[in-house]
């Protein structure tokens, strides 16, 4: 009987669920900067009922749903895309498709959490714990999961298992990908290219330093890897720089393999340093992988909920804000309720059709959590 409740409310408000897709769409929030979709989203859970909304210090918001003063399951969404637009995010429809940056990775999955939410108070549903309906920040790269630690710190000891809706309807993500990201910066004297020729040139040494990064095999452990994604320096073609900068980052699935690549971050730091450059280094994120936990109950939940819905996925390891319950020892996995392809491109869709039994799935795996 409730099933079919849920299901009567999935297809009753689906016209609505779409069209706060269309609009959240559009609101630019670049990581560390959601301050209007946070907003929009906390009026938006106001709309559907929901009191005792809030945002915090972290630009989450946080909707508790029953006691949450002890035995809490966390059910999240990231508000932030990968992009830095401060302007309206272009938006498109066609052929059934939503076409716009970040639609997927996360809106689609964002307002589903807070269409959950929603059916919870319509329906009535009794929770077995507390529940947090969380529309979180800092999820994307230089975010460094910001609004998870903030959640993780400000409820700590009461969240016991975490759902993070992220990604698409292919896998369930149940292992963490750690990282460390840094940006290393190199100084000299620089000056005129013809007059002061000879000068050390920082352009020549930062390549130098990522012709030494780029020189490492990476360790048997795992899955590991590195990147130089950006590098920035010098005035003009006839200066010898005084300063150049790059990005570089290190991810494992492991955290003996992360423990390599720090040792050879070190290292490598450590001699540049000896032969007398200026260097300077500054860490941007640090992501940790996985600690003792065991996922195998979550992981169930999720696939039996998808199977019913003719949907098979796979296990997967990813850096999604699962990270940081994982590495406290705290059951959490990362699923989605559509699918499309670009993720992290202004190219991005998502399928509308396949977000119909995306919500279902979603509403099994909330209902599992309801006595």
């Amino acid at each position: 009987m409730l099933e079919q409740q849920i299901l009567e409310y999935l297809e009753n408000h689906r016209s609505r669920y779409l069209d706060a897709i269309r609009t959240m769409a559009q609101i630019p929030a670049p990581s560390n900067h959601e301050e209007l979709r946070a907003q929009w989203c906390k009026q938006y859970l106001e709309s559907l009922g929901a009191t005792g909304v809030y945002i915090d210090e972290a630009l989450n918001v946080i909707f508790p749903y029953g006691d949450v003063s002890s035995d809490v399951c966390a059910i999240l969404g990231h508000t932030d895309v990968v992009f830095p637009d401060t302007t309206p995010l272009p938006f498109r429809e066609e052929n059934g498709r939503f076409y716009a940056p970040g639609i997927g990775d996360d809106t689609t999955n964002a307002v589903a959490v807070m269409e959950m939410a929603g059916m919870a108070l319509e329906l009535g549903l009794q929770p077995k714990t507390g529940i947090l309906f969380v529309l979180n920040s800092g999820e994307e790269g230089l975010g460094n999961l910001k609004g998870v630690r903030q959640l993780m710190k400000d409820f700590d000891g009461r969240i016991t298992r975490l759902y993070a809706i992220d990604g698409g309807m292919k896998t369930v993500v149940n292992d963490a990908v750690g990282s460390k990201r840094w940006r290393i910066t190199v100084k000299t004297e620089g000056g005129h290219s013809f007059g002061a020729f000879g000068n050390r040139n920082a352009i020549y040494y930062a390549a130098k330093i990522i012709d030494s990064f780029y020189s490492l095999k990476v360790p048997d452990i795992g899955k590991t890897t590195y990147n130089v994604g950006v590098i920035e320096g010098g005035t003009s073609i006839n200066t010898i720089a005084q300063q150049c900068s790059m990005m570089y980052e290190y991810r494992s699935n492991r955290r003996e393999g992360l423990a390599y690549m720090d040792q050879f971050f070190d290292s490598v730091i450590a001699a540049y340093r000896n032969y007398g450059i200026e260097l300077e280094v500054e860490q941007l994120g640090d992501r940790p992988c996985k600690g003792e936990v065991d996922t195998g109950e979550l992981t169930r939940i999720v696939k039996e909920a998808s199977e019913k819905y003719g949907y098979t996925r796979t296990d997967e390891c990813g850096s999604t804000d699962c990270n940081i319950p994982l590495s406290m020892g705290i059951p959490a996995v990362c699923f989605g309720v559509y699918e499309g392809h670009g993720a992290h491109t202004r190219e991005e869709w998502v399928d509308i059709e396949s977000t119909r039994d995306g919500m279902k799935i979603l509403a099994e795996v909330v209902l599992s959590e309801m006595k």
